[in-house]
Formats: C-alpha cells, structure tokens, sequence
C-alpha cells in the first residue's frame, strides 16, 4: 500500500511540475529571448532536482532511448508524458532557431506514443500532431 501512495504522489509531483514549468516559460509576461533562455536553464535544473528528469539526457536520446528514459522516472505516467509532449511543442512555438525542430520532434514522438499506448482517440492530441507535422514541413 504504501508502494502505491508513493507511486501515486509521484505522478502528481510530476505533473504539478510540468504545469509549474509551462507557467513559469509562457505565463503572463512577455518573454524575450533571454529571458525565456535563463528561466528555462533554472527550469532544467528544478527538473533535475526534483524529479531526477535530466532534459538534456531525454533530448539528445534516440526515440527509443526517449521513451524508456521516461517509463524509469516513477511517476511518468501517460498523462505526465502528454504534458511534456505540450510543453515541448510550446518551446518549440517559442524558440526563434532551428532547435524548435528538436523540440517538435520530440513532442511529436510523445504523442505517438501516448496514442499506442492509452489506444484512445484523443481530438485534442491529433490537433497537435497535425499541428506539429504542419510545422515541421515548413
């Protein structure tokens, strides 16, 4: 039982995290450049910290690598994968470089995987996917 309460506070942690990270990147103010650059390099190390989610590690991961990084953090759980999957994209919106492709790619890439995995139709998600790959051909 307490193995289970662990779990289950571990997933909302985790989850509470990422809404945290998308409020501090995109809520409220106009982010220029730089500043959205060093509140995102406190936000990799929060994520470290508090979580033991190394950013730079799951970027640079080949697809399959990605998604077992992920399924090893307790607490990622289809609904915590779905959130980074937003928050990347919404990077990835953000950046004015050719990193948004990296960022896209791999929302891209947790959305895919969310749809194998839960084997639910979600319009919302297929939104973003279109989205994504629209934004990816450009």
């Amino acid at each position: 039982m307490e193995q289970k309460d662990y779990i289950l506070r571990e997933i909302q942690k985790i989850g509470a995290m990422i809404r945290a990270i998308g409020q501090k990147l995109f809520g409220g103010k106009d982010n220029l450049a730089i500043s959205l650059e060093q509140d995102f390099l406190e936000v990799k190390g929060m994520l470290l910290s508090e979580i033991n989610f190394d950013f730079d590690k799951f970027m640079i991961s080949n697809e399959e690598d990605s998604i077992q990084y992920l399924q090893s953090i307790d607490g990622f759980n289809n609904d915590n994968i779905e959130e980074l999957a937003e928050l990347l994209a919404q990077i990835g919106s953000n950046l004015k470089s050719d990193l948004s492709k990296n960022y896209f790619v791999k929302a891209l890439l947790l959305y895919r995987f969310i749809n194998q995995a839960t084997k639910t139709f979600s319009f919302e998600r297929e939104t973003n996917i279109k989205r994504i790959e629209n934004l990816l051909h450009e």
